[in-house]
């Protein structure tokens, strides 16, 4: 497994989203991943579902020190008091005590976040978590949560795949030492009838979505796919025993359009 070092971070480059998995699905794949040989597990308080990961986390024998798990906060608990109990809480549902990356899951506009952002590092400093960091903001808001924090922050988590373009953001990032963890990175597989991932893939005998992975850990990004089936889990973190080259990188990035958001609410901000 191949890590993305980031403020102090150390972050295995693959990891599974758990966003729309529940119940004993959700603990059973999480199981699964961690057998197969992933170690970093994503979820949030807005997902319902982290009581699941823990148990998840716990069933498949894996020694808790070697999982880097990830949970984010929901907006309404970005006021200070509430950010904090809402996290003991979230450790109440993991049953552990503490994670290994809390996150801001979308900007909040009705907090000041210099607010929040004073919550997240006394979270950080009291020890239920090792490390902070955001998700989805834009360039502007990188910057001003930089200048704000009074802890490190690690990461931003965003959307990424071949049909966004995420230049500004990642620039962004490696300015400041921030990783960038990709969401909804095989396009909520939007991309398995890709032409030019399909023809890249026939060269290295991969699948299209491993195409796609590949090149994400390949630009230092972290990526998080999200799948409830056993054989996508597998087929996911094969991902590192081949390398694209320069001209397949730059093939893949030419797939980018301004219509490749996938993911875009309405409380969403501003995008670059």
């Amino acid at each position: 497994m191949l890590f993305v070092e980031a403020n102090g971070a150390r972050i295995p480059a693959l990891g599974l989203g758990t966003w729309e998995l529940s119940g004993r699905t959700c603990a059973r794949v999480v199981e699964q991943a961690l057998r197969l040989g992933y170690r970093h597990i994503d979820t949030a308080q807005v997902y319902d579902n982290e009581r699941e990961v823990g148990d998840g986390v716990r069933a498949s024998g894996v020694r808790r020190d070697d999982v880097f798990i990830t949970t984010k906060v929901w907006t309404n608990h970005f006021a200070p008091h509430d950010l904090e109990r809402s996290v003991k809480e979230s450790l109440v549902r993991l049953r552990l005590p503490s994670v290994d990356l809390l996150l801001l899951h979308w900007p909040n506009p009705h907090v000041p976040l210099v607010e929040t952002l004073g919550a997240l590092a006394h979270a950080r400093r009291l020890g239920l978590t090792r490390n902070i960091g955001v998700s989805n903001f834009t360039v502007a808001l990188i910057e001003e949560a930089v200048a704000a924090c009074p802890e490190p922050l690690v990461c931003d988590q965003v959307e990424y795949h071949p049909y966004l373009d995420q230049t500004k953001v990642r620039a962004a990032c490696d300015q400041h030492g921030l990783a960038l963890v990709a969401y909804s990175p095989i396009a909520k597989g939007r991309i398995k009838n890709d032409e030019t991932l399909a023809r890249i893939g026939r060269v290295h005998r991969k699948t299209a979505a491993q195409i796609c992975l590949r090149w994400l850990v390949q630009q230092n990004v972290v990526a998080i796919p999200r799948t409830s089936r056993v054989e996508r889990l597998s087929e996911n973190i094969e991902i590192f025993d081949f390398e694209l080259s320069p001209d397949e990188m730059s093939q893949i990035a030419a797939l980018a359009s301004p219509k490749g958001r996938l993911t875009n609410f309405g409380f969403a901000p501003k995008w670059d």
